[in-house]
C-alpha cells in the first residue's frame, strides 16, 4: 500500500520540524509494510515570496488529491504588512478541505510533570482532548472596518454545531465517556443555540456519555486548577483556539503537541500546534515532538494504527530517558531528536 502525503513545510521552523516528521513517517512505514509518496509544496509566507499568494491553485490541488496533508507552520513578522497574510492561506485551506473538526490532545507524561508551569501534583494524570469547531464562527464571519468602527460577525448554524458535537461525543465514547461543552450562553446568542443543540444530541443520541456545560471563562480557570478532571472538551472556533493553546502549556512546552483537522472524508490536515518561531528558525533548536505527534495522528487517519503506536512508544521511551530538546531542559537539537527517535523505532522493531 502506498499513501500520498502532501507536505507544506511553510515558514520559520516549519521546514526543520517537517523534515523530522518526514523521516519518522518514512521509517515507520518501512517497518510496518507500507510506503509513502511525498509531494512538497510552498505554502504561507514561503508561497507569498515565491508566487505572491499564500495558497496557490496548484498547491490546493496537491492537497485535495492526497491521502493526508502535513503542515509545518505559517506566518512571521516578515509578512505582517503583506496584502494577504500567510494565515489567510491556512483558513482557506481548511475551508477547501472541509476539515471542520480540530482534535488537539494534551496529555502530561509522568516524566514531564515537573516541566509544567503548574505544580506536578496539579497536572498529574492530565489527558484532555479538545475538539474545536474549525470552519465557522467569528473567524469566518462578515467583517467590516472603518477608521472609527470595526465589527466581526459570529454565526453558527444548527448543522455546524451538530456535526462537531457528534465528533466530540464519539471521541468521548472512545475515551472515558465524559464530554464538557464550552460556551458563553449567558451572553451570546450563538452560544445559547450551541448549548441547546449539544444538550438535545446528548439526550437523544448519546445517553451513555456524561455531558456537562461550562462557560469559557470558568473552563479556562478550571483547566489551571484541576486539568485532570477533563476528558473531552468541545467548543466553537475562537474559544477552542484560546483554550487549546492554554492546554498546550500543561505538559511543559507548546512544542510537544500535535493536532488533527478532520472532515467527513480524507484528506485530513495535520500539524504541530506551535507557531513558526522565527526567532529560532534555521538554528536547529526547534522541538519536533509536536510534529511527531501530528505524524502519529496522520497515521491513525490512514488506519495505520500499529504504526502510530510505534511512533508514540518511541516518543515515550525518549521522555523516560530524558532525551529532550532545549525547551525541556535537554541537550538535543531538532535534527538530533529526529535521529534519536528513528533509532528508538529501529531498536523497538528488533526487540519485537
Amino acid at each position: 500500500m502506498t499513501y500520498k502525503i502532501t507536505l507544506l513545510p511553510g515558514d520559520g521552523i516549519g521546514p526543520e520540524i517537517t523534515q523530522v516528521a518526514r523521516a519518522v513517517l518514512d521509517h515507520v512505514a518501512s517497518l510496518s509494510g507500507f510506503s509513502i509518496k511525498f509531494t512538497e509544496c510552498a505554502f504561507g509566507g514561503a508561497s507569498i515570496d515565491q508566487y505572491g499568494e499564500p495558497l496557490t491553485e496548484k498547491t490546493l490541488k496537491a492537497c485535495q488529491s492526497a491521502d493526508a496533508v502535513f503542515l509545518g507552520a505559517v506566518g512571521g513578522p516578515k509578512w505582517d504588512h503583506a496584502p494577504e497574510r500567510p494565515e489567510m492561506g491556512l483558513l482557506a485551506l481548511r475551508k477547501a478541505l472541509g476539515v471542520y473538526a480540530n482534535l488537539r490532545p494534551a496529555a502530561v507524561h509522568p516524566a514531564l510533570a515537573d516541566k509544567s508551569p503548574l505544580r506536578p501534583d496539579l497536572v498529574a494524570g492530565t489527558d484532555v482532548l479538545i475538539v474545536r469547531e474549525l470552519t465557522g464562527g467569528i473567524y469566518f464571519g462578515e467583517r467590516e472596518r472603518t477608521e472609527d468602527k470595526a465589527s466581526d460577525k459570529c454565526t453558527y448554524t444548527r448543522a455546524e454545531i451538530e456535526r462537531i458535537a457528534r465528533v466530540a461525543f464519539e471521541q468521548a465514547r472512545l475515551r472515558r465517556g465524559k464530554l464538557t461543552s464550552v460556551d458563553k450562553a449567558n451572553v451570546l446568542e450563538t452560544s445559547k443555540l450551541w448549548r441547546a443543540v449539544v444538550t438535545e444530541m446528548g439526550q437523544r443520541d448519546f445517553p451513555d456519555i456524561e455531558l456537562d456545560h461550562m462557560y469559557v471563562d470558568a473552563a479556562a480557570m478550571h483547566m489551571l486548577r484541576h486539568p485532570a478532571s477533563f476528558d473531552v472538551m468541545v467548543t466553537e472556533n475562537m474559544f477552542g483556539d484560546i483554550l487549546s493553546d492554554e492546554a498546550s502549556m500543561l505538559p511543559g512546552s507548546i512544542g510537544l503537541l500535535g493536532s488533527a483537522s478532520l472532515g467527513d472524508q480524507r484528506p485530513g490536515l495535520f500539524e504541530p500546534i506551535h507557531g513558526s518561531a522565527p526567532d529560532i528558525a534555521g538554528q536547529d533548536k526547534a522541538n519536533p515532538f509536536g510534529a511527531i505527534e501530528a505524524a502519529a495522528q496522520l497515521l491513525e487517519s490512514l488506519d495505520e494504527i500499529e504504526a502510530a503506536k510505534r511512533v508514540r512508544a518511541a516518543v515515550n521511551a525518549m521522555h523516560e530517558a530524558g532525551e529532550w530538546t532545549g525547551d525541556l531542559g535537554g541537550s538535543l537539537t531538532c535534527s538530533q531528536a529526529g535521529v534519536k527517535l528513528v533509532e528508538r523505532l529501529e531498536s523497538q522493531a528488533v526487540a519485537a
